[in-house]
């Protein structure tokens, strides 16, 4: 067994967790290990059917594409199971009150996303307990109620003997995960590359709200249960405002500046390890329905860690909304190479000036972080000016202006 090809310029990653022990029976495909790369974590299936011999890599090693993981052996090869233990001698008395103890079956292992949650939850599956899924398999769904109920205080650990930090007994240190080392480096990365700038402006969402009101049930009949959101608004305001305003949609290759004939949009969402920009490739080509089937699979797939590696990579302008968390303003950060990103955030009300009159409107700032050494201020400006019109009245989208 051998590390797989993991995708675009992903060369390393961390075993995470194997799922089999050595001499165990293994069935053709099935789930061996986890892999945690730089972007997402992926499963290692068996080759064939037989016996796991001898682990080369133990849990946390790093290994390369292509490196040696194990071992399994098939056909005459394949380690018999191992015989169960005959009694020595006569078997000893039960207890004096109680019944006889039953032999403990071995738990089945975790399935994938519950077993990423307890990992950065710090809980284990005995804390679990028995699972609801096949097997008694623990689920994602089964960590989240264990989570929700209140937890028994612990008795703190005992403080190292050469400390002299008063607190360190209540620290809890956890290794940083693969997922997240990257991100904290690629965010740095940006910010020593990048000259980055935020420019701010505001939209009035009264009339996508009054469009999305009136059509979002026969929108959602037409195309099977997509949903009508604001976001193929917001992605089709930027593929407008992008095409006239290329720069935004280029990115800085040495001393060149390469622009880009086609948009694919990053679409920031939140998975269990962090944030992740999966890709709508020929967003341009996109129209509503694809556009929101498409980000409706990929939060799905976040929350489940089932992104595919070339999905996250590739985009050439990305959108994030932090309004769903509950955020008012904020500066959006640059996902390189990349030139720009835009930020949505809350729709509130707010009294606006409206024709001399002071109106109660629902509004959303929004704020355009860019790499102010190809993209001028006033190509910045402009864009996000043409992304509130697009919003403000979205017939413009419709008739291409």
């Amino acid at each position: 067994m051998v590390v797989p090809t993991l995708g675009e310029s992903v060369t390393t990653a961390t075993v995470s967790r194997w799922l089999k022990k050595e001499g165990d029976s293994v069935a053709a495909d099935e789930a061996l290990l986890e892999l945690e790369t730089d972007k997402v974590s992926v499963e290692v299936n068996a080759p064939a059917a037989g016996t796991l011999g001898k682990i080369l890599v133990q849990d946390g090693g790093e290994v390369e594409v292509g490196a040696v993981l194990g071992a399994i052996a098939t056909g005459a090869g394949a380690a018999p199971k191992p015989a169960a233990k005959p009694d020595a001698g006569v078997n000893p008395p039960p207890p004096a009150s109680g019944p006889v103890p039953r032999p403990a079956t071995p738990a089945a292992a975790p399935f994938p996303a519950a077993q990423k949650r307890m990992t950065e939850t710090g809980v284990s599956a005995s804390d679990v307990g028995a699972g609801s899924g096949k097997d008694g398999r623990i689920t994602k769904g089964d960590v989240l109620d264990f989570l929700s109920k209140p937890v028994p205080a612990k008795a703190a650990p005992a403080p190292a003997a050469k400390s002299a930090r008063q607190d360190e007994p209540r620290d809890e240190r956890v290794k940083m995960t693969r997922l997240r080392k990257t991100i904290a480096n690629r965010l740095k990365e940006a910010q020593n590359t990048a000259a980055m700038l935020t420019t701010f402006n505001e939209v009035d969402m009264s009339a996508a709200m009054a469009l999305r009101s009136q059509y979002k049930d026969a929108f959602e009949k037409k195309h099977g249960g997509v949903r009508l959101g604001f976001m193929s608004f917001f992605v089709r305001a930027c593929v407008e405002g992008l095409k006239e305003f290329p720069a935004v949609n280029a990115e800085i290759d040495g001393d060149d500046i390469v622009y880009k004939n086609y948009v694919h949009m990053g679409i920031a969402v939140g998975g269990p390890s962090g944030l992740v920009v999966p890709v709508l490739r020929d967003a341009d080509k996109m129209g509503f329905a694809q556009i929101e089937g498409a980000i409706s699979s990929f939060g799905k797939r976040a929350r489940d860690g089932q992104l595919k590696l070339d999905e996250l990579t590739g985009g050439t302008f990305s959108i994030t909304n932090g309004g769903v968390y509950g955020s008012l303003m904020s500066t959006p950060i640059l996902n390189p190479p990349q030139a720009a990103i835009l930020g949505m955030h809350k729709i509130q009300e707010r009294p606006v000036a409206i024709g001399g009159k002071v109106e109660i409107r629902p509004m959303m700032y929004v704020a355009l972080t860019y790499d102010h050494r190809i993209i001028d201020g006033k190509e910045a400006v402009s864009f996000l000016v043409r992304v509130k019109e697009n919003i403000e009245d979205p017939r413009r989208l419709l008739l291409g202006l």
